[in-house]
C-alpha cells in the first residue's frame, strides 16, 4: 500500500515525466538550421548576415548555427559542412566561395537528405548542378559589369581592381564583371585583410600608375584603406573610388561626396530568408521554387544619408 507521504511524490515524479516528454518533443518540432560561410561573424560584412539569421531565428522560434573557418580556409569550411552534415539538421546554409573544393561537401549533403540552400557566392547555376534549393544572392559578375558601365559614362578609361581576397570566387568575379561593363583592361591589385597593409598597398600602386582614374573596390576590406589612402596622397576627389558592400564609412563617404557609391548586395535577407524558408518546409512541406536576387542595388551620394543609421543596427 502506498503511504500518504509517498503520493504526492509520485505525483510530482509523473509530473515531470510528463514535463520532460512534452520538452523533447518540443525539442523535436523544433527546427533547427545551420550556416556554414567562408565570412566569419565578425566581419563587417557577414556579421549583417548572421544578424539576419539571428533576428529570424528569435522571430520564430528556431534554433540557428553560423559557423565559418577562423580565416578564409577551403579545407576547413569543408570539414564544417561534413560536420554539419553529420548533424541532420533541418536545413543547411552554405556560401560556396570555391567551388572545386567545396562542391563534394555540398553534394554529399544533398545526397543525405539535407535540404540545402546557398547563398552569397556560388550562383543559381551551380547550386542547381549541385541540388541545393537555391541561390540567394546577387550575381557578382553582373554587379560588376553594371558598376562598370556607370564608370564608362563618366568618361573612365583607366581603373583598378583592389581585390582583398584574390581566389575567393565572388570576389574574382566582381573584378572580372567590371572590366567587361568599363569596356577596358583592369588590373588587379592583390590586396590583404589588414587594412594598414590594403591601404599602404593602395597607395604603392597609384604612386606606380599616376594615371589612374578610378579604384573599384570589391567589399569593405578594401574600400575604408581606399578612402584613407587618396586621403594620404591628397588625391581625394581627383581619383574616383566605388566599393561594393556598405557600412557607415563608406555610406558617410558616399553621402559626402566622396565616394560615388556602395553597391548593396542586401546580405541581411541571406541570413533572414533561408531560415523562414527551412521553417515553413518542415513545418508545412512548403518549398522555395525559384532563385532569390538580394541585389545589387547602388546606394549614391542621394540615398547614402537615409541608409547609415540601419548600417549602424547591422541591417545594411
Amino acid at each position: 500500500m502506498i503511504s500518504k507521504l509517498m503520493k504526492p511524490l509520485l505525483g510530482l515524479v509523473a509530473a515531470l515525466t510528463l514535463m520532460s516528454a512534452a520538452s523533447l518533443t518540443a525539442a523535436a518540432d523544433e527546427t533547427r538550421v545551420v550556416f556554414v560561410t567562408h565570412g566569419q561573424s565578425g566581419d563587417p560584412y557577414w556579421s549583417v548576415v548572421k544578424n539576419g539569421m539571428d533576428d529570424a531565428a528569435k522571430t520564430l522560434g528556431v534554433k540557428a548555427e553560423y559557423l565559418a573557418p577562423e580565416t578564409f580556409d577551403m579545407a576547413k569550411m569543408a570539414q564544417m559542412i561534413d560536420a554539419a552534415t553529420a548533424s541532420k539538421p533541418d536545413g543547411l546554409v552554405v556560401s560556396i566561395a570555391d567551388p572545386a573544393a567545396l562542391s563534394g561537401p555540398v553534394k554529399n549533403a544533398v545526397a543525405s537528405g539535407i535540404p540545402v540552400i546557398v547563398i552569397d557566392s556560388g550562383g543559381g547555376k551551380l547550386t542547381k548542378e549541385l541540388g541545393g534549393l537555391l541561390y540567394l544572392g546577387q550575381s557578382e559578375y553582373e554587379a560588376g559589369v553594371l558598376a562598370g558601365e556607370r564608370i564608362a559614362k563618366l568618361g573612365v578609361k583607366k581603373a583598378v581592381c583592389a581585390n582583398h581576397e584574390v581566389g575567393n570566387v565572388s570576389l574574382d568575379d566582381r573584378c572580372a564583371g567590371f572590366a567587361k561593363g568599363l569596356g577596358a583592361d583592369v588590373p588587379v591589385l592583390n590586396g590583404v585583410m589588414d587594412p594598414t597593409e590594403m591601404k599602404n598597398r593602395i597607395i604603392g600602386y597609384l604612386n606606380a600608375n599616376p594615371g589612374t582614374e578610378f579604384i573599384l573596390t570589391v567589399g569593405i576590406g578594401g574600400a575604408e584603406p581606399g578612402l584613407m589612402a587618396l586621403d594620404e596622397l591628397g588625391l581625394a576627389g581627383k581619383v574616383k573610388i566605388g566599393t561594393f558592400d556598405l557600412s557607415p564609412t563608406i555610406l558617410k563617404a558616399t553621402a559626402d561626396g566622396k565616394m560615388e557609391w556602395g553597391i548593396d548586395a542586401q546580405q541581411y535577407a541571406m541570413g533572414y530568408v533561408p531560415v523562414v524558408m527551412f521553417d515553413l518546409w518542415k513545418k508545412y512541406k512548403i518549398a522555395p521554387i525559384a532563385d532569390y536576387p538580394t541585389g545589387p542595388g547602388f546606394v549614391t551620394k542621394e540615398t547614402a544619408a537615409s541608409v547609415i543609421e540601419l548600417s549602424k543596427q547591422g541591417k545594411r
